[in-house]
């Protein structure tokens, strides 16, 4: 173990990792490394150091502008007080927020009081300072990357997961070849969203496990990676996840907004682009609380010195013309090809653009595009993917030979009942089928013992205010287990409307917030 500092290095040329664990011996919250009433410096890690949260002893950092809370005592209240606070509509100070995250941290604040506490905040909310608060001290209870090293802008993407979305499958190459350094760290999808590693796990020997430094070693050697969102980092809102998940307050947006931005940004991010899917294939069902989300997100980003723009985006039908695994990253690699579906098309760009305008890579709306379309279409954001592929261990002949990827032994199409035009898809009914035909990890399975089928899914899904005759396929289900098509049919069947009049396709793209 390296010996305790107070003082950065100033010829630190190496990742940085910015630890905040720790504990003094029987000092309990206030002796956790920057807790209240602590004078401890927190180890050296690397070639630099980073102040803890109240610790006016060390150096002030150059990585970050941190609020300083005034020198003061700090009288701990009671958990039932903070409940009550919040139930009844009242605003946590920083202090408090700090208190419940130490005491989360510490095991100090009992499962039911935590549960409640997560209920009170569903239903009260909380107030943008307070959002941000949370979100700061959530990222500051693990450790926080430091990628200052790499001269590149580094920009990440995240989307609040929706059905037949493999936009980061293309989105993070074609950032790589624009110039983009995107650390990508994946965590745990909601309902039956299939996993972007889900769906690299289908190359042959990808490995999705990395620790930091290897991480941190291939941005700075290829410009990218995606990887299996590290336990390090943000520990208290693996805590409040897990809690979240049991007591039916996923869908809180300050708790969202902590839960996403305090990961993302404890990957060494300098920027995000959101996308925020609304509908009913996303777990967000309401058009104004999507909007609302977006706000949150780029409004919290900005208070912590982060660019962020949001996107808001339709998810009433699946994204593309596939869902499954290697199913999605076969049309991936389509679109990296400048080929594909036309929504996914559409999607591609728009997220591009706000990727590389946000790098500062491009200065106006009409070079982003140009930009985008150029590494789509000149062979050069395809061979980022096999570059990234080829880092983590995948077998890279796969993207030039689609065919070796599995395939279904059995594929038959779902006939339409009766004429008419395609009038709603319900894209979380297909996303269940696919999983009840073996495609991705059932929901509280454990991950590393679930195996997965790569080879099913469905294809040639056709779209609202699509004219389709009786008889002809609305898709092509692709299956290995007659008992399992059993089940699943159902969920497909269910999931079309038809309706003789021909209906208004909704917008992909809804709002942009920045």
């Amino acid at each position: 173990m390296l010996a305790p500092t107070c003082r950065a290095s100033a010829n630190a040329s190496d990742a940085r990792i910015f630890r905040y664990g720790g504990e003094t011996p029987g000092a309990g919250n206030a002796g956790r490394a920057g807790g209240f009433g602590s004078t401890k410096c927190h180890k050296r890690v690397s070639s630099q150091t980073f102040p803890r949260r109240g610790n006016r002893d060390c150096a002030p950092s150059t990585h970050m502008t941190k609020r300083t809370i005034p020198a003061r005592r700090f009288i701990k209240p009671t958990f039932e007080f903070l409940i009550e606070k919040k139930r009844d509509g009242g605003e946590f100070s920083q202090e408090e927020i700090r208190y419940i995250i130490d005491s989360t941290l510490d095991g100090e604040m009992p499962q039911h009081q935590l549960a409640a506490l997560m209920m009170a905040i569903y239903f009260s909310n909380m107030s943008a300072q307070e959002t941000a608060d949370l979100t700061e001290e959530m990222m500051l209870s693990g450790e926080v990357i430091d990628l200052s090293m790499i001269a590149k802008p580094k920009i990440d993407k995240y989307s609040t997961g929706g059905v037949g979305d493999k936009t980061s499958l293309v989105l993070v190459p074609l950032a790589m070849a624009s110039g983009v350094v995107v650390p990508m760290m994946c965590g745990v999808e909601h309902d039956y969203v299939i996993n972007t590693l889900d769906k690299l796990g289908c190359f042959p020997g990808f490995k999705a496990n990395q620790p930091i430094d290897q991480f941190t070693a291939q941005l700075a050697r290829i410009g990218g990676a995606i990887v299996q969102q590290s336990e390090a980092l943000a520990p208290a809102d693996a805590k409040f996840y897990a809690l979240r998940k049991e007591t039916g307050t996923i869908p809180s947006l300050p708790l969202i907004t902590g839960s996403v931005l305090s990961k993302k940004l404890a990957e060494g991010s300098e920027g995000l682009v959101i996308d925020v899917k609304w509908g009913n294939g996303s777990f967000i069902k309401d058009l104004e609380q999507a909007k609302q989300l977006a706000r949150s997100m780029t409004r919290v980003g900005r208070s912590m010195k982060r660019r962020c723009v949001a996107l808001v985006t339709d998810m009433n039908q699946p994204l593309g013309d596939t869902v499954g695994t290697s199913l999605e990253v076969k049309e991936a690699i389509q679109l990296l090809k400048g080929e594909g579906p036309e929504d996914m098309k559409e999607l591609v760009l728009k997220l591009g653009m706000e990727i590389v305008r946000l790098a500062g890579v491009a200065g106006s709306t009409l070079s982003a595009k140009q930009t985008v379309q150029r590494h789509l279409t000149d062979g050069s954001a395809l061979a980022k993917l096999k570059d990234l592929v080829k880092a983590q261990g995948g077998d890279t002949t796969y993207i030039d030979h689609p065919d070796k990827f599995p395939a279904a032994r059995h594929i038959r199409k779902l006939p339409a009942p009766k004429r008419g035009y395609v009038h709603t898809i319900n894209a979380a009914m297909i996303a269940r089928g696919v999983h009840l035909l073996g495609a991705g990890h059932e929901p509280g399975s454990n991950h590393n013992h679930s195996k997965i089928d790569y080879a099913v899914g469905v294809s040639e899904i056709k779209k609202v205010g699509t004219q389709v005759k009786q008889g002809e396929p609305l898709m092509m289900i692709h299956y290995n287990d007659e008992a399992k098509l059993e089940q699943a049919l159902e969920y497909f069947k269910n999931a079309y409307r038809l309706a003789p009049k021909r209906p208004t396709p909704p917008p992909l793209i809804v709002e942009r917030v920045a």
